[in-house]
């Protein structure tokens, strides 16, 4: 599995408005100055998220977007899953594909199984918290991304 772009701006700027939360709404160019990505594509990927309900949004001068919950109610997977779709490491364990006609006799399926267990059991156990809590760690307390 790999994580396109889309989904990594994505979990950044999350943690960026979980990270930078006063209270007030937060800009879009101000995410992408800390983050130095594109506004222009973090305009994109806010939109997703948005139509979501995963972030507020408030137009106008004093406008910008903020998390629509807490940072405990949001898994990398949440986010990782809207941006990408279905993270299944092999198309044969995918939500959208029928049942592989090989599967009862497939030896492969087991390790794709086993590496999709994985990746949930670490993507839907990570919380936005739990990246904000590291964030903070790993830069002190006081730092905002």
């Amino acid at each position: 599995m790999r994580i396109s772009t889309k989904g990594r701006y994505a979990l950044r700027l999350m943690l960026d408005l979980a990270i930078n939360d006063d209270g007030q709404y937060i800009k879009i160019k101000e995410i992408a100055a800390r983050q130095g990505i594109s506004d222009k594509y973090l305009e994109q990927i806010i939109t997703v998220l948005s139509r979501a309900g995963y972030v507020k949004s408030v137009r106008g001068a004093q406008g910008g977007y903020r998390l629509a919950k807490r940072p405990e109610q949001y898994t990398a997977g949440m986010i990782l899953r809207l941006m990408e779709g279905d993270l299944a490491p092999a198309p044969c364990l995918s939500e959208e594909q029928d049942e592989c006609e090989r599967a009862d006799r497939c030896a492969t399926i087991e390790l794709y199984k086993k590496l999709d267990s994985a990746i949930r059991s670490v993507i839907d156990q990570m919380t936005l918290a739990d990246l904000k809590e590291i964030q903070c760690q790993k830069e002190g307390n006081g730092f905002r991304i």
